[in-house]
């Protein structure tokens, strides 16, 4: 392991927290990472958010490290941190899902999503001996969408845990969003995060996941409010036509907590 300094900043969106570094890693980030996102031994963080230069049509490229070391081919809420990053108004990324566009406004962040794909309403799954519906969307990486009554209460981390790893979602799994109708337009969600391994504070991803199905499943159209479980709420735009969501846009705020540097040995 080496023991050359690197400089990094520690950001949050929506209570997901991220290492940001804009420069090489002297190491195997998959193999940093874990160090590095470790609450008690390292920074702490959800994951590691490692940017580049301009490519592609983009302002500047995006990789995303979970906590455990795997990579992610989309972050919401990494991506509207890396944005403000960016000290652009305007900001296009690059990302393994695709180009992701961003209007930065002070502290506020609004990304645009790559168009959701492979929908799927009420799919079986038997957990702990019941079936429950779970609804399947990918909005830049997967997520199996539970609406449950009394989110509160609901054991994010066993259930989300099983769901996560269930053979139907085989082999690379997927995140597991538990979301509850709280009024017209507006639900909260509490979600457990693939690469995480268990609940974060919030997903945008997963915030995107719930409000589409909601609106899906409610005939809704433009707008979702989503409370997460850091108390922020998140707004998600989109366009519905037939059975497709186009011009999705997920908004909340971003900051910068620290920066600082690290030196493992």
């Amino acid at each position: 392991m080496t023991k050359e300094k690197m400089n990094f900043t520690k950001m949050v969106a929506s209570g997901n927290d991220f290492i940001v570094i804009d420069r090489k890693l002297p190491g195997n980030p998959k193999y940093l990472a874990p160090r590095l996102c470790d609450r008690r031994f390292g920074i702490g963080a959800d994951g590691l958010l490692l940017l580049g230069g301009a490519a592609r049509g983009a302002d500047l490229t995006m990789r995303i490290i979970n906590a455990d070391g795997s990579e992610a081919q989309m972050c919401g809420n990494g991506a509207r941190c890396a944005a403000l990053y960016s000290g652009r108004k305007n900001p296009k990324i690059s990302t393994l899902a695709g180009l992701i566009e961003a209007r930065v406004s002070g502290k506020n962040v609004k990304i645009r999503l790559t168009d959701p794909r492979g929908m799927r309403e009420d799919v079986s799954v038997r957990v702990c001996g019941r079936l429950i519906r779970v609804n399947c969307i990918d909005t830049g990486v997967p997520h199996a969408v539970i609406f449950v009554k009394g989110l509160e209460n609901i054991d994010v981390d066993g259930i989300g845990r099983m769901v996560r790893y269930y053979s139907r979602f085989a082999p690379a799994g997927t995140n597991v969003d538990f979301a509850e109708e709280t009024g017209c337009g507006s639900i909260s969600v509490r979600t457990y995060e693939r690469g995480v391994e268990g609940e974060t504070l919030a997903c945008g991803t997963g915030s995107t996941a719930s409000a589409l199905v909601f609106a899906a499943k409610k005939g809704l159209n433009n707008t979702v409010k989503v409370k997460t479980l850091s108390g922020e709420v998140l707004t998600v735009y989109f366009q519905k036509a037939k059975d497709k969501f186009t011009d999705v846009w997920l908004e909340g705020s971003a900051r910068k907590v620290y920066r600082g540097v690290w030196q493992e040995g």
